[in-house]
């Protein structure tokens, strides 16, 4: 490993090409593909994909294609890492490992594309360009886009293998046709067919598009529920538990997607379509049959998965593990969305508890063994799991690591209440060269609930049974004696931190800031989590562009921040929302406060575009202040709602000056306790968030998702009883 700083990355031109590495240098063999632009106002909205070629420069098969329905490829080697944004730029990411790429693949064509409905082009988009990083993250070739125009889709680059040699070459040339175009000419077949009812069970034919990455990802569409006597639910669940769960269905090697499916069971999926969809799709939620037997409303539903007996930490460690694994197995497409944040195939998934092996003369038994058949490989993750307030312990993932390279296994996959700040960042520091033959990932039992969450809400599974039993693991991770906890601790620095704040004596290198800022940004990437569970879409926070990728240096800002102004503030971008949703909690004056700033429209006079804002404003509460932004001038007007409803000039002391946005702000009590539910301060956020979002935010234009009602309704109340 060299010491030296890193050198600047090679800047390339439309043609060029560069030498990246050789093919026996397995240990660099993992990289990055960065898709950049700038996007100011979140209106932009790109997807990375990438096509796997074989020497013919076409694809094998329609599996080589690696896009939003698809979010992996050959056997996992290529798959995708979704999309960031930070207050002024967008990317998406595509990471491809060379070293796992199947042998026949000779090059790996990566393409962006827009969603031709929009009816904007490429040449509509500012700094577009492409990012090559390297296994350490570092970048080592760029290529900036200037000359595009009407296309909808552009190839930007190419790896490919020249006589043993690995190498990059800057391409973009683009596709009027659009992304449905481009795959068809590199050998995919497309059918984006008009019927939007049909089902959407694979995205490519006889594979499950599930995967981990944006909500919209393409799902089965649910047949109708019925009513509890149309169909014996009791019996039909005893038949998938004693065949899917416990046998497993079909053999390791096998690569019978439907080998977990009970047997006698009528299958509600229609034929696979014959070609890939490069549309988005709609999805649609699965439904539950409602229980109408029971005599008395007390009476409580039997449950798959229990709680009760419960005990010590190794039991409830256990029971959340046996759990997860075996529900995996169930719920195909639940599985694979879980196993493809890791890098794993779409294939058939198998999960073993408490596997033996031997390391070094010694007994090591990880907490659980993920396998995964497809095309006739098998990738093998290892997985350590901790619950309740149990931390992951450094020798334990050194062993298995060790572990797990011994076996030639792909990845170790951890598992606690350990929530990451930032999204793909391991809580434990690991010696880097016990990386180099297997991944290690980290996931919080948060991110688990959540794509449990977002299967059964958004994306759909297959039938109903496989939506009871996805509702059933949900119900059993939102006990509190699950062991499997949401982020709801600032931990034990809050209160010296808060009481320093109000005596004004808080500095910035206080050790115990450092605490409460990593706190926060759990916070705040748990809000995403939440928000994204609840809306189907894909909320992320905005993070400030210097330090977007540098946790340090975002980590110094905030202490300032807290020491100096006594607040934690942050962003979370919306789709659909008329701009970011800005979250302040300060500290002093006991508040929470959320915004967003609303451009005005450009057309019209003052006072129309008054009346622009305030109409959308209707069902917002009165106590929302109205700030009015004017061009080419610092001054602002700002009234409570209730006044500029009854007397809106107001709002325009000096007709003279352009109006140019507005700011839309509401505070609510801010809770004190590190937690807890009553005056806490993590619920007291939550429900500011939620109220905000739902009494102003969805009824602003163009019209973001809206907030299930009972969501809404809880939180505004919890906002107004304080």
């Amino acid at each position: 490993m060299n010491d030296h700083a890193p050198s600047a990355p090679t800047v390339l031109s439309k043609g060029a090409n560069v030498s990246l590495l050789h093919r026996s240098e397995i240990e660099r063999s993992r990289m990055q593909a960065v898709v950049r632009w700038s996007d100011p106002d979140g209106a932009t909205d790109i997807d990375v994909s990438a096509l796997l070629l074989g020497s013919d420069g076409r694809v094998r098969s329609d599996d080589d294609f690696v896009f939003y329905n698809a979010p992996a490829g050959g056997e996992g080697s290529v798959r995708l890492l979704g999309k960031r944004v930070d207050d002024s730029a967008g990317e998406d990411r595509v990471a491809v490992d060379l070293e796992s790429l199947p042998s026949e693949v000779e090059s790996i064509v990566i393409a962006a594309s827009r969603d031709p409905a929009t009816g904007a082009g490429f040449g509509d988009v500012v700094d577009l360009g492409l990012v090559l990083l390297d296994a350490a993250g570092q970048p080592t070739a760029r290529f900036d886009i200037g000359d595009a125009g009407t296309e909808t889709a552009i190839v930007l680059g190419e790896l490919y293998l020249r006589n043993e040699e690995w190498k990059f070459r800057a391409v973009g040339q683009g596709w009027e046709s659009g992304l449905a175009g481009l795959a068809t000419d590199y050998g995919i077949t497309v059918d984006d067919s008009a019927d939007d009812s049909a089902d959407d069970s694979a995205a490519t034919s006889g594979t499950s598009a599930a995967g981990g990455g944006s909500p919209t990802e393409p799902t089965a569409e649910i047949e109708g529920a019925g009513t509890v006597e149309d169909e014996p639910v009791v019996e039909a669940v005893v038949d998938a538990v004693v065949e899917a769960v416990v046998e497993a269905g079909a053999p390791v090697g096998s690569t019978d997607t439907d080998a977990l499916t009970p047997a006698g069971t009528p299958s509600t999926r229609r034929a696979p379509r014959p070609g890939v969809r490069t549309r988005k799709r709609r999805t649609t939620a699965a439904t539950l049959p409602p229980l109408t037997l029971a005599v008395d409303p007390s009476w409580q539903p039997a449950r798959l998965f229990s709680i009760s007996g419960v005990g010590n930490a190794e039991e409830q460690e256990k029971r959340a593990t046996s759990t997860l694994l075996s529900t995996m197995m169930a719920v195909r497409d639940f599985g694979r969305a879980l196993v493809s944040r890791f890098g794993g195939p779409a294939g058939t998934i198998e999960t073993y508890l408490e596997v033996p092996f031997t390391l070094d003369e010694r007994t090591a038994i990880p907490d659980g063994v993920i396998r995964v058949a497809r095309g006739g490989r098998v990738w093998t993750a290892l997985l350590e799991v901790k619950t309740g307030s149990s931390p992951l312990r450094h020798e334990q993932v050194d062993r298995y690591l060790d572990l797990a390279r011994q076996q030639g296994y792909d990845a170790v996959i951890t598992l606690s209440n350990d929530l990451a700040p930032v999204g793909g960042v391991h809580p434990l520091t690991v010696d880097g060269r016990k990386l180099r033959k297997v991944a290690l990932h980290h996931i919080s039992w948060s991110e688990v609930l959540h794509e449990a969450q977002m299967q059964l809400a958004h994306r759909g599974v297959d039938d109903r049974l496989q939506a009871w039993l996805l509702a059933e693991l949900i119900r059993y991770l939102e006990h509190p004696r699950s062991g499997a906890a949401v982020f709801d601790d600032m931990g034990v620095n809050w209160v010296p931190v808060r009481e320093a704040v109000a005596a004004s004596t808080l500095r910035a290198a206080d050790r115990k800031v450092g605490a409460v800022t990593t706190s926060w940004e759990k916070l705040v990437r748990q809000l995403g989590l939440r928000l994204t569970s609840q809306l189907g879409v894909t909320v992320s926070p905005v993070l400030p562009r210097g330090p977007a990728r540098d946790h340090t240096a975002r980590a110094q800002a905030a202490a300032v921040q807290l020491a100096s102004d006594g607040t934690l503030s942050a962003a979370l971008r919306i789709p659909g929302a008329a701009g970011p949703l800005g979250v302040t909690a300060d500290l002093r004056t006991g508040h929470v406060r959320t915004s967003v700033e609303v451009d005005a429209p450009r057309d019209g006079g003052n006072t129309r575009r008054v009346n622009w804002i305030l109409r959308q404003l209707t069902d917002a509460p009165d106590a929302l202040t109205v700030e009015v932004l004017f061009a080419r001038r610092e001054q602002t007007s700002c009234e409570l709602l209730k006044d500029a409803r009854e007397n809106p000039s107001a709002l325009l002391p000096d007709p003279g000056a352009e109006v140019r946005a507005f700011r839309l702000t509401m505070a609510a009590p801010l809770g004190t306790k590190r937690n807890g539910i009553r005056k806490a301060f993590i619920p007291s956020v939550n429900d500011a968030v939620d109220a905000f979002y739902a009494g102003v935010v969805q009824g602003l234009r163009p019209g973001p998702p809206k907030l299930p009602t009972d969501v809404a309704a809880d939180s505004i109340v919890a906002v107004a009883q304080g």
